[in-house]
């Protein structure tokens, strides 16, 4: 690729041999690596509040004397304070830039766990939960949107998707440790990651691309310099966002209405699309409810919940791999079948029981879920985010991130709220629709969902933006 002769406002030329441009593989360099361990740790928080609950419940209702009533506002509350979070979280994220909203974000999440390990009755718990679903919100948002922002094309796949393997790591510590320990203590463990990133904030640098579209084009260059290597040369990189930040800022700031204009159109159906899909297919109902699924169907619901976590993290480990080698659309499909299969197989199995034709049918239902569970750490779980970190353009990435994680958080409530009710009303038939709802988002990736491996931000945003 020729490179350009001469570039103003300050951006530098230097060696062309060792652009980070073109098709020339950038490495994955200490300062992205460190910085997105930081922005992670934000991550290991959303997994561990998602975690917590569990195995406090019976410590909680035990010490302080709640009703299963009062422990199940504890345990849901925190939703709600998520979509708050998630409604400001694009705004937040343009106002304070992404380090600062990461910061913002994690003070309420730190106070939130204080709320609870010093909480000497159920209203200091809901504060507690509520003050950290508002920062986990933010988080949702920020930490993917900031890591696909630092990292090289060649690796923004696998470093992004980091993201869900933390959640991941996060709510499987929590589940294991919270076995064997107090759950004050507990949630000490919980707020350590917190301190982590407020501490490493200090010392990652900012989003180039957000410096660029606040006007700040010096600490852009040095913050992409810095990201890249004091050696690379990253005239061409550097070239292409100013020149893609600058056409943007010719247009008027983005209002909500203007998300549903026709050249926003692929990416919205793109980014809603894949999250209704994520939430419709039942991932909230069997990981807030594996136990009560696996003894429904005459399983032990805590060897069942330990196979879940066996399963899950090195299934995430394989698709933070593959994610960059295979591709999205690939791994979107080949998890989404999965999904299908897994959710057909627990029906199935609830079908056979009420049909009593197979004494194994308990067996069928745990080989359900780890299918399901699997597949759905390989890709559902992280690639959406990832998607939705890379097809807006900036000019509208926060209204329209605020919109899809606002989604994801509503459609996790309204699953999590109605399926005790739909298990009443049909075990298999419960499963049999998030089993249809998984084939349905083979199809949608199919047929409209691009593939982003290997591509810049800027690319893929406007080929996006031309989709008619």
């Amino acid at each position: 690729m020729e490179m350009p002769e001469r570039i103003e406002d300050g951006f530098t030329i230097t060696d062309p041999l060792l652009s980070t441009g073109g098709d020339t593989p950038a490495p994955a360099t200490l300062a992205v690596v460190f910085s997105t361990l930081v922005a992670v740790s934000g991550s290991f928080v959303f997994g561990s509040a998602v975690g917590f609950s569990s195995p406090a419940q019976n410590g909680i209702i035990k010490d302080l004397d709640l009703s299963v009533a009062e422990y199940s506002i504890f345990g849901s509350i925190w939703t709600i304070g998520a979509m708050i979070g998630a409604v400001m979280s694009g705004k937040l994220a343009d106002l304070f830039a992404r380090r600062g909203a990461m910061g913002f974000s994690e003070l309420f999440c730190l106070l939130g766990w204080l709320a609870i390990i010093f909480g000497k009755n159920a209203l200091w718990l809901d504060i507690g939960r509520l003050l950290m679903g508002y920062g986990v919100g933010i988080i949702s948002y920020v930490v993917p949107v900031y890591i696909a922002e630092i990292t090289p094309k060649n690796l923004r796949g696998e470093f992004t998707t980091v993201n869900q393997l933390m959640i991941c790591c996060g709510a499987s510590l929590m589940y294991v440790v919270g076995v064997i320990i107090n759950w004050r203590l507990l949630a000490v463990i919980g707020a350590i990651p917190c301190i982590i990133q407020l501490l490493g904030l200090f010392f990652i640098p900012e989003s180039p691309r957000w410096l660029a579209k606040a006007g700040q084009w010096k600490e852009c260059e040095a913050s992409l310099q810095r990201l890249r290597g004091k050696d690379a040369n990253i005239s061409e990189e550097a070239a292409e966002i100013k020149e893609y930040t600058e056409t943007l800022k010719k247009l008027s700031e983005a209002k909500i209405t203007d998300l549903f204009q026709k050249k926003y159109a692929h990416s919205l159906i793109v980014g809603v699309g894949l999250m209704v899909l994520q939430q419709f297919g039942g991932v909230n109902a069997i990981a807030y409810y594996a136990s009560s699924i696996f003894e429904s169907a005459g399983f032990s619901g805590r060897i069942g919940s330990i196979a879940m976590v066996v399963v899950q993290i090195p299934m995430q480990v394989l698709g933070v791999l593959l994610m960059d080698k295979s591709g999205r659309r690939p791994l979107l499909m080949v998890s989404a079948a999965g999904t299908c299969l897994g959710c057909f197989l627990v029906g199935s199995s609830f079908l056979l029981q009420d049909l009593q034709l197979w004494k194994s049918s308990p067996f069928l239902a745990l080989v359900g879920i780890l299918v399901f569970t699997g597949s759905f750490s390989l890709g559902m779980g992280g690639i959406p985010w990832v998607i939705m970190s890379e097809i807006f353009p900036i000019n509208v990435k926060g209204l329209a991130g605020s919109l899809v994680t606002v989604v994801n958080w509503f459609g996790s409530w309204i699953v999590s709220y109605s399926f005790n009710f739909l298990m009443l009303w049909s075990s298999e038939g419960t499963f049999f629709i998030f089993s249809a709802v998984c084939g349905v988002t083979v199809m949608f990736v199919a047929k409209l969902v691009p593939e982003t491996k290997g591509r810049t931000l800027e690319e893929i945003q406007s080929s996006m933006n031309s989709f008619s």
